[in-house]
């Protein structure tokens, strides 16, 4: 449950920040008629990720248990790479989104109202798309239980909150450091799916080493234990994990988080001419 809180959390606050940002642009510059526009773009967004989200469980469900397995598994390395890369995307862009969003939206406005109808859209889509994938994914190592989408719902409602409080000015946090911790914990969260993907690889046949076990330790960490439901819902840790899948999480992991945890430099200026 905590694994999908973070990931509503993190990825409905990053669409929460892109829709607070512009429609305060547009109610600032007096073109606040184009708010409705605004909402209408995101409207589409959401009802455009819940679709996506229903297909993927839709087209699971009607495969066999390998097809399934098969299917989960590389729906899980596609996720993980997405989210990763929206990571660092975010690391390295978040300065400057206000910037190139507001910019955006003045050529949007000077094209007309479906032209802002549309960027909206794009703008939230992309956030709801990858998140519609990466929940779908996390949440198939829990199985048919309804708390990982409770948790995620969660998280989007503190995501909507908090949104709501940055456009009205009643909430003012370091938007670097709160991306920074929660873009390290979701690294870890994705360590977990690639793991779980890796394990449905090996379920359906694709790679080898199902019964290698790196390590069992179900009867120190018990499945049905607080801890160890807490240590599943939050890392997809797994008491019975194969030797691949440590080896994938140790790959994934080391070099992923020892690259988002540097410090970011700013670029050297051009030497002035003579």
């Amino acid at each position: 449950m905590l694994g999908n809180y973070l990931i509503g959390l993190r990825e409905g606050l990053e669409a929460a920040l892109v829709v607070s940002i512009l429609i305060t642009y547009l109610v600032r510059t007096g073109r606040a008629s184009h708010v409705r526009n605004v909402w209408l773009g995101v409207a589409a967004a959401v009802g455009l990720s819940v679709a996506f989200g229903a297909i993927l469980q839709l087209t699971a469900a009607n495969l066999s248990f390998e097809a399934q397995e098969a299917f989960g598994g590389f729906m899980s390395l596609f996720a993980v790479g997405l989210v990763t890369w929206m990571i660092f995307w975010m690391r390295r862009s978040a300065r400057g989104l206000s910037g190139e969003l507001k910019g955006q939206l003045d050529s949007a406005v000077a094209v007309g109202s479906s032209a802002v109808v549309t960027l909206a859209f794009i703008s939230v889509a992309r956030e709801g798309l990858e998140t519609s994938l990466f929940f779908w994914t996390a949440a198939q190592s829990v199985g048919s239980t309804a708390v990982p989408l409770i948790g995620f719902l969660l998280g989007i409602a503190t995501a909507v909150a908090l949104g709501v409080a940055f456009y009205r000015g009643a909430l003012r946090i370091n938007l670097a450091t709160f991306f920074r911790w929660t873009g390290a914990l979701l690294i870890l969260v994705a360590a977990g799916v690639l793991s779980y993907g890796v394990h449905d690889l090996q379920e359906a046949g694709i790679l080898p080493g199902v019964n290698n076990l790196l390590f069992d330790v179900s009867s120190t960490v018990p499945p049905g234990s607080w801890y160890g439901t807490l240590l599943k819902g939050l890392f997809n840790f797994s008491p019975q994990t194969t030797v691949l899948e440590g080896v994938a999480w140790l790959l994934y992991v080391i070099p992923t988080l020892a690259l988002f945890l540097r410090p970011v430099t700013a670029p050297t200026p051009a030497p002035a001419a003579a």
